[in-house]
């Protein structure tokens, strides 16, 4: 009887999959999701498709749809033998667009310098290498270092270093953010060519501005870069995207109404923390220590891995065939945290640095680095 009814469910489930219009309301979705979070206690993917997706926005070539209910069917025999990968590429902005260390930083410290009347610091090229290597890229600890060396000013009592150094960072911030927006910091070579490579071959290609040290604003000017033309190709992810996506709505609580939706967004977000808890008790338990313990994650976690959800609904594609071009560390933490595919893009800023993670790590777009024939046919 077991198999039988094994056997009933799947083709029920081979006949959704393949059905050629398959209607879905918020309502019965949210329903279908709050059934799977009492019966498992644990909150299931979501499907890859987005009732906020735009009807009118198709990706051209050969783009292929998929529908809501293909994320929980398995594999088939084609996909054993490694064919090229039906996809969709996400990019982060900040060290994956444009290196903005390796043009602006320093300028931006002068800069900052200079609009906080510090005449005696002017960080040369050498100065900044030098600085850079001694403090790991700490930028806090470069500002220590420099002024420990040549004397702190003394309209600075010892007492208020830290904030001295704070408000030194915060004036660079601006500084580097006033660069990034401007025609003076280019695009990475090759990252034209391979969003153009990319629409040819009907790939969707979502850009990430929701989160990132510039903030969406800047990084969107970054994205402009690219031309009204590209622009139309391909899919901007903002904070604003994030939060009309269904994850943002659901699983953030953003735009849904009051009652029972809200009831069922309040009972998904408990059922996670409560996993969350029960896997902390448990690994506890087997170390024979007590747990008292905060396992919710940090904020900025939070928001990547909700760009990166957003990002595969707008690209209508399952987590897993989306491969994450990713500049920062967070990055490739949200990736690995939802099982997305990442590919590292290394920067001025993160070329010591190791992603053990990460399933590739490249120096830039084209020839013998990142192309979208690589991540087609990747064994990653």
């Amino acid at each position: 009887m077991a198999m039988k009814t094994s056997s009933t469910s799947c083709s029920l489930l081979n006949s959704l999959r393949f059905s050629t219009a398959i209607t879905v309301s918020k309502k019965s979705y949210y329903h279908y999701q709050a059934t799977q979070l009492r019966n498992h206690n644990c909150l299931s993917p979501f499907p890859s498709f987005s009732s906020t997706f735009p009807r009118n926005y198709n990706f051209p070539g050969k783009c292929l749809h998929v529908n809501p209910f293909s994320a929980f069917s398995s594999s088939s025999g084609h996909d054993s033998q490694n064919p090229p990968r039906d996809l969709a590429v996400l990019l982060e902005v900040d060290g994956v667009l444009v290196d903005a260390y390796r043009f602006g930083n320093r300028q931006a410290f002068n800069v900052a310098f200079q609009k906080l009347g510090l005449d005696c610091a002017n960080w040369t090229a050498p100065i900044y290498t030098d600085l850079l290597r001694k403090s790991a890229g700490d930028e806090d600890r470069m500002l220590v270092l420099f002024f420990n060396r040549i004397g702190w000013p003394t309209s600075v009592p010892t007492n208020e270093k830290k904030a001295f150094v704070k408000n030194v960072l915060q004036e660079k911030k601006n500084a580097l953010d006033e660069f990034l927006a401007s025609k003076d910091a280019p695009l990475r070579p090759g990252v034209e060519d391979f969003v153009d490579d990319a629409y040819n071959e009907g790939i969707p290609l979502i850009v990430l501005t929701a989160y990132g040290k510039s903030g969406d604003r800047i990084a969107r000017s970054v994205v402009e870069k690219l031309g009204s033309e590209r622009i139309s190709k391909i899919k901007i992810v903002g904070i604003e995207e994030v939060e009309r996506s269904l994850y943002g709505q659901f699983v953030l609580g953003k735009g849904i109404s009051s009652g029972v939706d809200e009831q069922l967004a309040t009972e998904a977000r408990k059922a996670v923390s409560a996993q969350k808890q029960k896997i902390a008790e448990e690994v506890a338990s087997m170390l024979k220590l007590s747990v008292d313990m905060d396992t919710s994650s940090p904020e900025s976690l939070d928001k990547i891995v909700a760009a990166l959800r957003a990002g595969a609904e707008y690209a209508e594609k399952p987590v897993r065939n989306c491969f994450l071009i990713a500049g920062s560390q967070s990055g490739v933490a949200g990736a690995q945290r939802i099982g997305m595919p990442c590919v590292v893009m290394r920067s001025s800023l993160t070329s010591r640095a190791e992603f053990p993670s990460a399933n590739a790590v490249m120096d830039g777009f084209g020839g013998a680095d990142l192309t979208i024939s690589k991540l087609r046919h990747s064994q990653w």
